[in-house]
């Protein structure tokens, strides 16, 4: 008999729930990216705190969200599902002691050898330093705040574990509401502490560490509850960590290859002027949005109902949930990607464009957001697709096409760094996420998992009809970037609402008129 798996409805009900949490989270996270650009705007200040910021954020996506929460919730929800709590138990403290242990040791290395990390992702910055040129001093200013910001990684990890736990117990609206915590840190660093510092930078770095012991500390009650709040205990041994760690070492390349992308960005853009880190950060924040609000929580509630599901038992009724999981990301997805696109230049000029954030920022930034947008579709279903696999323990297919990603990224950047820059590096992200998508979708039709439907492809190009409408009324009424200057930040913000509304209001009719119902959502 085929394992039940929770209905469309109990998993759109928990998908609302996780995105409106992690949309507070994403509303705080961009007034904290308001407070940043206030601060420290575009300028050398800004370029090696992002630097110093992305690094131990990719180790994070490494060992912590992404590689782990793949790895770990299958084998947990299996455990959970057959094995008693003293099961539960067992897992949780040998996991948590193994995994806890190596990230201590790596986050211990990572601030020894900061210097040399800085030297390898910002090449240009060392080589400056090297040769004792002008921008020489960023190569010693970021190796000294990627020690102090490293620490970060240790206290996410922790964090990322009971997480995961949680939301194999249904608990999503904690998790979601965990990077808040971060958020308002930061924001209170910012506003309570930068007139008494001169560097700026260093008490972002203080914060950032600050914070992710904060939200360690808030999941702690609700393990307390669920009995898990355990003692780690060493388990490298252990059946069900070694399938853990078998799952997750091809698991880390699998889900990470944006941000390796995003990394060799990093690298080719230290090479470039002062302020192209910067804006490939803006532009990335702004992206981060819609993937975090729609795309993060579709997947982290559609990975423990995947698990659920006996594929070889009732392989129509994965197919049919992982369906799903496409269809609602690349509805919200679409149109997402049309309106910052369509939207750039307001979009910056309102939430950024402030103290040391000029008009010249706006503008840079924009052309960034509008290449770096075009592959928000094919990012935010990668997202969906990943799971696919994911429940099914098979995390070694996701890593090479990654691998395949990451490589079409780096001829891509080779290829339009010299005409365009910073742009070119943006636009080369995209398309690899293209590339990226369309191996995984491949490779689900190869291992017969799942197959693309006549029924999705009009569902496709019915919404991608929708986003183009929506599109031309937007860029149509959206004024001139001279316009958008002009008005106060009060006016734009108004004006803006008013856009982005007016827009969702004309997405929603046109999807209704081609036909798209409610019970589309349904499950």
């Amino acid at each position: 008999m085929a394992t039940s798996v929770p209905k469309k409805s109990r998993l759109l009900r928990s998908g609302m729930i996780t995105a409106f949490f992690t949309f507070l989270s994403r509303i705080l996270g961009m007034f904290r990216d308001i407070a940043i650009a206030s601060v420290l705007g575009a300028s050398v200040g800004a370029d090696i705190f992002f630097f110093a910021n992305r690094i131990p954020n990719f180790f994070r996506r490494l060992f912590a969200e992404g590689a782990f929460a793949q790895s770990f919730v299958p084998v947990f929800s299996k455990v959970k599902q057959s094995g008693s709590h003293k099961d539960v138990q067992i897992l949780v403290k040998r996991t948590s002691g193994t995994l806890g242990l190596i990230v201590l040791i790596v986050t211990i290395l990572g601030m020894i050898a900061s210097p040399i990390l800085t030297a390898i992702f910002g090449w240009g910055w060392y080589q400056a330093h090297l040769n004792g040129t002008a921008d020489g001093h960023k190569f010693i200013e970021a190796s000294e705040l990627l020690r102090i910001t490293f620490p970060y990684l240790f206290f996410i990890t922790l964090t990322a574990l009971s997480s995961s736990i949680l939301n194999v117990y249904g608990r999503f609206a904690i998790p979601a509401m965990t990077p808040c915590i971060l958020n308002i840190t930061l924001i209170g660093a910012i506003l309570g502490l930068n007139k008494y510092f001169e560097d700026p930078n260093r008490i972002l770095a203080y914060g950032m560490v600050i914070g992710g012991i904060l939200q360690f500390l808030f999941q702690i009650p609700i393990l307390l509850k669920l009995r898990l709040a355990l003692l780690p205990s060493w388990g490298w041994s252990d059946k069900n960590v070694v399938k853990i760690r078998t799952l997750m070492l091809p698991a880390i390349l699998g889900v990470s290859a944006s941000q390796l992308n995003l990394l060799v960005n990093t690298v080719l853009a230290s090479f470039l002027s002062t302020g192209a880190i910067s804006y490939l950060y803006y532009s990335d924040r702004l992206l981060e949005f819609p993937i975090g609000i729609f795309a993060v929580a579709i997947s982290t509630v559609i990975l423990p109902a995947l698990s659920k599901v006996d594929k070889k038992e009732d392989p129509l009724r994965y197919k049919k949930t992982l369906e799903w999981g496409v269809k609602i990301v690349l509805l919200l997805g679409i149109p997402s990607m049309a309106g910052l696109i369509s939207l750039r230049e307001p979009l910056i000029r309102v939430i950024f464009m402030r103290g040391a954030f000029t008009q010249d920022h706006v503008l840079l930034s924009s052309a960034s957001l509008l290449a770096s947008a075009s592959g928000l579709a094919a990012i935010m279903l990668v997202r969906v697709l990943v799971q696919g696999f994911a429940a099914i323990q098979d995390t070694k297919t996701p890593v090479r096409c990654s691998l395949c990603a990451i490589g079409s990224n780096i001829i891509f950047n080779l290829i339009l760094i010299v005409p365009l820059g910073y742009v070119g590096l943006a636009l080369s992200t995209a398309l690899a996420a293209y590339v990226n998508a369309a191996l995984l979708i491949l490779f689900l039709y190869k291992r017969k998992i799942y197959t693309i439907s006549f029924d999705l492809i009009s569902f496709v190009l019915k919404i991608s009809v929708s986003a183009c409408i929506m599109y031309a009324v937007v860029r149509y009424l959206s004024p001139s970037p001279d316009i958008w200057f002009s008005m106060n930040t009060l006016t734009s913000s108004l004006y803006l609402g008013a856009l982005i509304s007016l827009g969702a209001l004309v997405y929603l009719v046109i999807c209704l008129l081609v036909g798209i119902k409610p019970r589309t959502l349904k499950m």
